[in-house]
């Protein structure tokens, strides 16, 4: 089974290792607990320039590789086994996130994009840039963010008494002869049309 993409690097680092590079992100955090806004901030910028496992990695793969190819070209075709190592070294590193320099690349203290984005949001709360964000105070408040967790969206507010909903309204039943007022409407025009048969049978004899 393929380990998480944030996790695979710490998966095959010692435990010993992660320990010391967890404790050395709190003493940064701690170092700059009373920091001003502009040394947080410098240190944030280091942060966006450190160089990850990741980019370690693959600039060490891709300048074995061009060795490896050159060496290739110009010398013996035996060199072409370097290339096929470091490529499979890269595949496992992608796939595990395992590669037979990693002990020594983690224990320089390089970290991973995860354990640098810890200290990163931790610079950030610090410097207050997540001030403005709401905060769940009220039991009302807990409880329907509870509901956004479990439901996966948030909740439909209840209509109020001023709600802007039209109203339904009730139409009278369409009536197709079968009720009272069809029964009526028919006998109105059975007698209509009587009268008028009688109308035609008395101008007849007038006009023979």
């Amino acid at each position: 089974m393929m380990p998480p993409t944030t996790e695979r690097v710490m998966r095959n680092t010692q435990t010993h290792v992660n320990a010391a590079i967890d404790d050395q992100i709190l003493k940064n955090v701690a170092h700059y607990a009373g920091a001003t806004p502009g040394l947080i901030s410098h240190r944030l910028n280091e942060l966006d320039r450190e160089w990850d496992v990741e980019r370690l990695t693959e600039t060490a793969a891709g300048v074995l590789l061009l060795i490896g190819a050159a060496l290739t070209a110009m010398t013996d075709i035996l060199w072409l086994i370097l290339v096929l190592v470091v490529a499979g070294c890269l595949l496992l590193h992608g796939l595990i996130g395992w590669t037979p320099g990693l002990l020594l690349i983690r224990r320089l203290g390089f970290r991973t994009e995860t354990e640098i984005a810890r200290e990163r949001y931790a610079l950030k709360a610090l410097r207050g840039d997540f001030k403005s964000l709401a905060v769940v105070v009220t039991p009302a408040e807990r409880e329907d963010w509870a509901r956004f967790e479990d439901e996966g969206g948030p909740v439909a507010p209840d209509p109020g008494p001023e709600s802007n909903a039209p109203e339904a309204v009730e139409e009278p039943e369409a009536h197709h002869g079968h009720g009272p007022l069809g029964v009526e409407k028919l006998e109105g025009r059975q007698e209509s049309g009587r009268d008028a048969q009688d109308e035609d049978e008395e101008d007849e004899p007038d006009r023979g």
